[in-house]
């Protein structure tokens, strides 16, 4: 009789222990460690759940409220494609409505860093004008995504820009020389275009051999002055190790009968539609945009070619706040305003991503602005450009002056699990039933 009851003891004993080894090995700490984690491969399935749960709830609770706004301050250049680029964007985000406020580039990020208005995107005509007036406090990345380069525009109906039928490549400078001619540029504290075309006449002294076109045309038209590190008779020939500094005061006082100023460069394409204007400095991208006739400046001279930065940078234009640009190519650069600053930096983010992407590409080429593909990404450190972008730019930071593609990050392969006490509690029972069997056999 004792036997029997030993062995009913440690029969049940084992299949209890049965049961709680099946239900160690099938449940066993994965879901605690996923718990602890958020991230572990037995709770994946938990998690995705409840976040499209959680997406579908929000997605439904921004349906149900006003449309979402998307801020953008940019350079007047962009007016055209950015256009095009709101109603794409738009199309593809319903709910999302796009709001553009177009001026000079300086003038676009003074909406934020000046102001104190809040923007999503901030996008300028100069990349370097990002780091140079956001950096750290309102941004700490830039995207290169676009170039461009400077022409002279002008109206080739009869009657609307004088002597349109003789100018050419070889003598621009001569016509806007002569008697009548009126031509304008932008403000060059306000818009890079202004100051890249006073930058563009100096140029011009060094490419054609001629040293008194900056003089002719700006110095004795507007405020403006110009110095060298080097003080010689300008009759003599350029030498080429000459550097110019040029200084724009806030009062750029222009003689209105020869020269036109406005504070960003589209603002000279109407006047000289209607004939009020004669020739105005553009971006090539403008003048094809409104269709307007241009002069094709000389690489040398028009800050298109990379080829030819050596000779640019011998060309710097001190602002009217002191601070001093160099003579480059043309680059346009955008950001997202940090948090504090901006609303909807996450949907700043995605403008961005489509800016950059096939579709913001596309669009830059049909209206006649060359995209940069792939664009380039800089930030104050390697760490701060957005995750999101990484596969979109080549990544260049500012102690990495060679351009580096972005690397992948490797999945992280889950770490099993340790047992826990159902496992132990399953030995424990297997052990039970094999002391009672050897004690069976021992009585």
């Amino acid at each position: 009789m004792e036997r029997r009851k030993i062995f009913a003891l440690g029969l049940a004993i084992g299949i209890l222990a049965l049961c709680v080894s099946v239900t160690a090995f099938y449940t066993a700490s994965v879901p605690v460690a996923a718990e602890a984690d958020g991230e572990a491969e037995g709770g994946e399935g938990v998690a995705e759940g409840r976040a499209e749960g959680e997406v579908r709830e929000g997605q439904e609770e921004i349906q149900t409220h006003a449309p979402l706004t998307l801020k953008i301050f940019h350079a007047g250049s962009l007016a055209v494609p950015l256009k095009e680029a709101e109603k794409e964007f738009e199309a593809l985000n319903p709910n999302v409505d796009v709001r553009r406020e177009s001026m000079g580039s300086i003038a676009a990020i003074r909406q934020v860093t000046d102001v104190g208005k809040q923007g999503d995107v901030v996008v300028s005509a100069d990349y370097t004008l990002i780091p140079e007036m956001m950096y750290p406090e309102y941004a700490d990345w830039v995207v290169r995504f676009a170039t461009n380069d400077l022409v002279l525009a002008y109206n080739p109906e009869q009657g609307k820009s004088r002597f349109a039928d003789e100018i050419t490549a070889d003598n621009w400078y001569e016509i806007l020389r002569r008697d009548g001619v009126v031509f304008g540029f932008s403000n060059p504290n306000l818009d890079p275009c202004g100051y890249r075309a006073v930058m563009v006449c100096q140029l011009a002294e060094l490419h054609y051999g001629d040293a008194w076109i900056f003089d002719d045309l700006i110095l004795n038209n507007t405020a403006i002055t110009v110095s060298e590190e080097r003080e010689e008779d300008k009759k003599k020939v350029l030498d080429e190790e000459r550097v110019f500094l040029i200084r724009t005061p806030e009062d750029l006082q222009p003689k209105t009968e020869k020269v036109c100023i406005r504070p960003k460069s589209v603002e000279l394409v109407a006047l000289v539609e209607a004939g009020g204007l004669d020739y105005a400095f553009e971006y090539r991208s403008v003048a094809v945009q409104h269709n307007l006739a241009f002069v094709d400046l000389p690489e040398p001279v028009d800050l298109s070619s990379v080829e030819f930065a050596d000779e640019y940078k011998k060309v710097r234009l001190e602002t009217a706040d002191g601070k001093t640009k160099t003579g480059k190519p043309i680059v346009y650069g955008i950001t997202v305003p940090k948090d504090a600053y901006s609303e909807n930096p996450e949907l700043g983010l995605e403008f961005v991503k489509f800016l950059v992407g096939e579709a913001g590409q596309r669009i830059f080429e049909e209206q006649g602005q060359p995209p940069l593909v792939p664009a380039v990404g800089s930030a104050v450190g390697s760490g701060n450009l957005p995750e999101e972008l990484r596969g979109l730019v080549v990544l260049k930071t500012a102690e990495l002056e060679s351009a580096e593609l972005p690397t992948a990050t490797p999945p992280t392969t889950p770490t099993p699990a340790t047992p826990g006490f159902e496992a132990v509690f399953a030995v424990a029972g297997w052990l039970a039933v094999a002391d009672a069997y050897l004690l069976l056999r021992k009585k």
